[in-house]
């Protein structure tokens, strides 16, 4: 079954410039998720998908494909992914190469490892799944979660005000690292969290939003701790 892996990298960020390919404990932080996905040796073409040539040029260093440049209607500040990777997947077949799965990964995802994406390949392959999703487990029930409306603390689910934590459900998010899908089911459905979805869950040090500075600085310490402990 061939697969393709592909990591949608524009060259417009705007809360942290050029954040695709910042300098992230010593090398682009884009170079981590084109290293995990070749560590994995489970994809045909490992490719990044950008509209900046410094961005392929550096991608390419690290020994991805970039044998098209992303489109000017796919660029903008409001492209879904999924339209990014249905544009992939067109552009390859006028080449002559169809992929029946793909792995989404995105550029700032320093966490991710070869292993991981190998596993959740595995995963949807072997369990009939559309789409692996990776979530991580809230640190805290959001089921006793409060808001603040009018400068007063009110709570959103009042019915579990004396609930225990270890008695209400454990819910997860999205870890927003990567998503594995069937490429019949991105055209479909044309998003990546599809109908027939099987979990891929990580633990909380696996993953990490970088959507800030403040982010960033709490990726790099995390990243130097985990780094720190698995040399001991």
């Amino acid at each position: 079954m061939s697969s393709i892996a592909i990591i949608p990298a524009r060259g417009g960020s705007k809360r942290i410039p050029r954040k695709n390919i910042r300098n992230f404990q010593g090398k682009p932080i884009i170079g981590y998720s084109i290293e995990a996905a070749m560590n994995s040796n489970v994809f045909d073409e490992i490719m990044v998908s950008t509209d900046d040539v410094e961005i392929a040029d550096i991608s390419k260093r690290f020994g991805a494909a970039i044998p098209f440049f992303r489109s000017p209607e796919t660029s903008t500040d409001y492209t879904d992914t999924a339209e990014v990777l249905i544009e992939v997947l067109r552009e390859y077949k006028k080449l002559g190469k169809n992929y029946e799965t793909l792995c989404c990964i995105y550029p700032c995802a320093p966490f991710i490892t070869g292993d991981i994406l190998r596993e959740s390949m595995e995963k949807l392959k072997s369990n009939g799944a559309d789409s692996i999703v990776p979530v991580v487990r809230f640190s805290y029930p959001p089921q006793r979660c409060v808001a603040i409306r009018k400068g007063k603390m009110e709570m959103l689910y009042p019915e579990n005000y004396n609930a225990r934590s270890q008695d209400l459900e454990p819910l997860y998010h999205d870890a927003g690292q990567f998503y594995c899908i069937t490429s019949k089911a991105i055209f479909l459905e044309e998003k990546l969290f599809c109908k027939n979805s099987l979990p891929f869950v990580l633990n909380n040090y696996d993953a990490q939003d970088i959507d800030t500075e403040d982010d960033w600085i709490a990726a790099e310490i995390k990243y130097q701790i985990l780094n720190q402990k698995r040399s001991l």
